[in-house]
């Protein structure tokens, strides 16, 4: 540990972008709290914090109970220390058309994926509010944007969090507080959610290609937590070019994923019906292994990553592409009025 070490909370710490990033902050010596309900990940990410140099709590809690978040926040404040850094990141979902979710699991999906995320920032503004100083990460995607089919739950709750999050961010701008919100937007990722999924469809799940390592989104979320006052960050070249053609064309999208939106997420195998599912029930409790950070598709990775140049540059990006797309749509109505005049 050095004295400029950190405390950080890493929601979701036992796999996938949770545990790159619980690693992301070990690797610089900061005081790690792990937070997520299994524990057989929750261990081995504790001792990958220890080996690279960070020190790590590990705090067995649903981040759906609110009153369990608040009891892991004052137990951080009083194990590591004041709070610092809070990434919010757990998640759970199910990948299925909508009218083959059933009520108790969407409301499942909600409250994990969505009040997860209000349970941690209420948690760590009560510390961070009276200190006046502490930042908050709320870990989203392409999806709190652009919604696609078979994943309705999911995108609902990055919705949700989008706006609540930008209301949050308001309020704190409004009484001149130097506690900072910030959201990564993350683009299709190799983690192990597509191993542990409650799934309907006939074939196994799989990210969208291109796909992302998530030391990528990791080290994307560290850097956010670092310069806190951009109101958002977008990881990945696919992530760009979706928000912005949404922004332009949303019509044109929603007809281009209805057409390949199924195919594009499922791979060609059958889904297996004995794989774990962590709906209800974390898949690396009891019994359970550890599932690390990597999803099954290491050999599927972008080798290239884009995201460093794009994230720093994205005002400019989003303020040419709507003038593209206003410019665009200028160009179309003269020329239909012109036709109109002439035909």
């Amino acid at each position: 540990m050095t004295d400029k070490s950190k405390v950080v909370v890493v929601t979701g710490a036992s796999a996938g972008v949770g545990r790159a990033t619980a690693r992301a902050f070990a690797d610089r010596g900061d005081r790690v709290a792990l937070l997520a309900r299994g524990g057989t990940g929750l261990a081995a990410a504790a001792e990958e914090v220890s080996r690279r140099g960070g020190e790590a709590l590990v705090v067995p809690v649903d981040v759906a109970d609110h009153k369990a978040v608040d009891e892991a926040a004052a137990q951080v404040e009083e194990e590591l220390g004041p709070i610092d850094i809070w990434v919010n990141n757990a998640f759970t979902t199910v990948f299925a058309p909508f009218t083959e979710i059933g009520p108790d699991e969407f409301r499942r999906v909600t409250e994990v994926t969505y009040l997860g995320f209000v349970n941690g920032t209420r948690a760590a503004l009560r510390h961070m509010l009276p200190r006046d100083r502490g930042t908050v990460v709320q870990v989203g995607s392409a999806l709190a944007y652009r919604g696609i089919p078979l994943q309705s739950a999911y995108c609902g709750a990055k919705h949700a969090i989008q706006g609540w999050n930008e209301s949050v961010r308001c309020e704190l701008l409004h009484r001149h507080s130097r506690v900072r919100v910030t959201m990564v937007q993350l683009p299709a990722l190799n983690t192990p959610q597509f191993d542990w999924v409650l799934t309907r469809l006939p074939r196994r799940a799989q990210p969208v290609p291109p796909i992302y390592q998530p030391e990528v989104a990791a080290r994307t979320v560290r850097y956010a937590a670092d310069h806190p006052r951009r109101r958002e960050y977008w990881v990945g070249g696919s992530t760009v070019a979706t928000l912005l053609a949404n922004a332009v064309a949303p019509g044109l999208l929603d007809r281009y994923l209805g057409r390949t939106g199924f195919s594009s997420q499922q791979r060609s195998e059958p889904t297996d019906t004995d794989a774990p599912g962590n709906l209800w029930l974390p898949a690396d409790g009891t019994g359970g292994h550890d599932f690390g950070a990597h999803g099954s598709f290491d050999d599927q990775v972008a080798r290239r990553v884009v995201q460093p140049w794009f994230g720093r540059h994205r005002p400019a990006l989003t303020a040419a592409a709507l003038a593209a797309g206003v410019g665009g749509a200028v160009a179309a109505a003269r020329l239909r009025k012109g036709c109109g005049r002439h035909g």
